[in-house]
């Protein structure tokens, strides 16, 4: 049986993926490295640690020991951490944020993930057991897009694209081909509200991958979380990139989504 490491943060991926691996016959070493994670977690787990993120020296040493040679990281685990301030770094984590360049999502991830291989733990595709919940394109909902959230949707698939390239993030909030929104720091869920409660109702989302999308980290993922957050500000469309993001949960998205009237699709660069 082989034995594969996770790297956990916020949301339902993890408990995903941890499913995903059983059903090829691997046991998965998991830490938890934030508060919050979803509970099913360590029941999953065939081996379960909480060590904070702040102690990475202490992290790569449990893998280790575990035996653990190939890891995945998964889930949200928030970028305002390193501006707030991390609590107690331990020395290791001081010294790979003394050699970052900048604070770009990619530029701090890629810094992580070359500490981690200089220990002999390999990074790996986030999506390795995931692929069947990035779909193709299509509509999932009842509700079709009209011919004004289709001209959105292309012009938020375009902005989302150029946004990505410069490692800002991967969502924007459209109404009437106006950005009422770009993800940043706040990540994804935060940029929905924000840009539902600009646009007043009827406002579309658009969710894709970066151009040049690194798929150890940071693979666009949707689910219950980013449904709410649009019912809270009044959205009425999600499009995601069809093929490269995550669409967790999708049964309970899909029967609220009927619910309310919202429409969810998957899109790639020719609609």
């Amino acid at each position: 049986m082989e034995k594969v490491g996770l790297i956990a943060g916020v949301g339902n991926l993890p408990v995903e993926f941890v499913r995903a691996a059983h059903q090829l016959g691997h046991s998965v070493v998991v830490i938890a490295v934030v508060p919050d994670v979803t509970p099913e977690l360590a029941d999953e787990a065939d081996v379960y640690y909480e060590i904070n993120v702040a102690k990475l020296n202490k992290i790569i040493k449990t893998m280790k020991r575990e035996g653990v040679s190939k890891v995945t990281l998964i889930g949200k685990v928030t970028k305002e951490l390193l501006f707030k301030g991390l609590k107690f770094p331990d020395l290791r984590m001081l010294k790979v944020i003394a050699k970052l360049r900048n604070r770009k999502d990619d530029t701090i991830m890629v810094t992580l993930v070359n500490e981690l291989a200089a220990d002999g733990i390999e990074v790996v595709d986030q999506t390795l057991y995931l692929k069947p919940l990035m779909p193709s394109c299509g509509v999932f909902t009842r509700r079709q897009p009209t011919e004004k959230e289709e001209n959105d949707i292309r012009f938020g698939f375009a902005t989302a694209k150029a946004m990505g390239g410069m490692d800002i993030g991967q969502t924007v909030v459209v109404k009437r081909q106006a950005v009422m929104a770009v993800e940043a720091i706040e990540g994804t869920d935060a940029c929905i509200r924000r840009g539902g409660a600009l646009g007043r109702g009827e406002s579309v989302v658009v969710k894709v991958a970066k151009p040049n999308q690194d798929v150890r980290f940071d693979v666009p993922a949707v689910g219950l979380a980013t449904l709410q957050a649009m019912l809270d500000s009044g959205c009425n469309v999600l499009a995601i990139e069809a093929g490269r993001t995550l669409f967790v949960e999708q049964q309970l998205v899909l029967d609220l989504a009927n619910a309310h009237g919202i429409c969810i699709c998957a899109v790639d660069k020719n609609f």
